[in-house]
């Protein structure tokens, strides 16, 4: 049975076909694939390295999201299990689809396997320092996050370095870090967002003028960016979503609950809820994308008994209500979208 890097590989030999069979919206440009996005829709945010040694390689310019075939596939096909992915796959290449064996279990494996980028990661990692008076700090402060320095998984790079993948180019910039963990605290990824200050005003920061300042290292599939996550012990309230920002809004209001950022839709439906969870805040973004994470993520915490409620901003995400409508409101908009203990345990007077 062909392992998770091998079928990788064998997608690559074969990336135009892969391409046209699931992103069949794309088109051709150079050495790339170019498509809207994972799900196939018309656009040019999402591009494929056809030739090359990065050939097999994508990454999407709008959502930050990039990987190798085999996480094309998962995330075309909207694919969890990882025994999932691989039969597609094997259908695709002809591969023949074993018997999986007694009490075996591929998910572990895939996400072990062929995966030094979660061992960068980490490197990285180490290479970080505390967001407190950095550039990190200033730049969520500027989004109305006051309090962000507490949180220890986030860190600042001071030269963080960056490769347009279109290009070759390489450059650097500082950079917010933000470290992915899985349920136990084991570090499988980093999560960058790239800054710069303004060339009008120094004071100001925002996200460096490249093609993707955002982009993942490492297994983000079922893991997040946890914030005020107890490791040693059962977490029966929980709140997850996707944008970082948004995540760390939401904190602002609700400073002792537990919250997690997964980063993106296809994560967020696909992120793993730990044993003694009882209540499970989903907190929305207003767009498709993030409906169809919300929606898998219910179901399958409904299918572990735990009670999903979702948690919907009055704007487009809670960060912007936070910067437009200000902490009062949204403190408000929060009260009576929970439940009457959780307001009272976790909701900042």
């Amino acid at each position: 049975m062909l392992s998770a890097s091998q079928l990788a590989d064998r997608l690559a030999e074969h990336a135009e076909a892969v391409c046209r069979h699931y992103l069949s919206a794309g088109h051709i440009a150079g050495n790339y694939w170019i498509v809207g996005d994972v799900t196939n829709s018309r656009g040019r945010s999402l591009y494929v390295h056809l030739k090359g040694p990065r050939k097999g390689r994508w990454a999407d310019a709008a959502t930050d999201q990039f990987g190798d075939l085999l996480d094309l596939v998962r995330e075309s096909c909207r694919l969890v299990e990882f025994r999932d992915v691989a039969d597609e796959a094997r259908r695709f290449l002809n591969e023949p689809h074993p018997e999986p064996a007694s009490g075996s279990d591929d998910s572990p494996r895939y996400q072990a396997e062929g995966r030094p980028a979660a061992e960068r990661a980490r490197r990285l990692l180490r290479m970080t320092q505390p967001i407190a008076g950095t550039l990190a700090e200033r730049y969520l402060v500027q989004r109305a996050i006051l309090q962000a320095a507490r949180h220890s998984s986030l860190r600042f790079h001071p030269s963080c370095y960056y490769r347009d993948l279109r290009t070759g180019h390489t450059t650097s910039y500082p950079a917010l870090i933000a470290a992915v963990t899985d349920a136990a605290g084991t570090i499988t990824g980093v999560h960058r967002t790239y800054l710069e200050c303004s060339a009008l005003d120094p004071r100001t920061v925002g996200k460096a003028a490249v093609e993707t300042p955002r982009r993942a290292l490492g297994g983000l599939l079922g893991n997040a960016v946890r914030f005020d996550f107890p490791f040693d012990r059962p977490v029966p309230v929980l709140i997850a979503g996707e944008g970082l920002e948004s995540m760390l809004s939401l904190t602002e209001m609700l400073p002792a609950m537990p919250a997690v950022s997964a980063l993106a839709a296809n994560h967020l439906a696909a992120f793993r809820l730990a044993d003694g969870c009882q209540r499970l805040y989903i907190a929305a973004d207003a767009d498709a994308a993030g409906r169809h994470g919300i929606r898998a993520l219910s179901r399958r915490a409904q299918a572990l008994g735990i009670v999903p409620l979702v948690l919907t901003p009055e704007l487009g995400d809670f960060n912007e209500d936070l910067r437009r409508l200000g902490a009062a409101r949204l403190r408000e908009h929060l009260r009576v979208q929970l439940a009457p203990q959780d307001a009272r345990a976790f909701l900042s007077s």
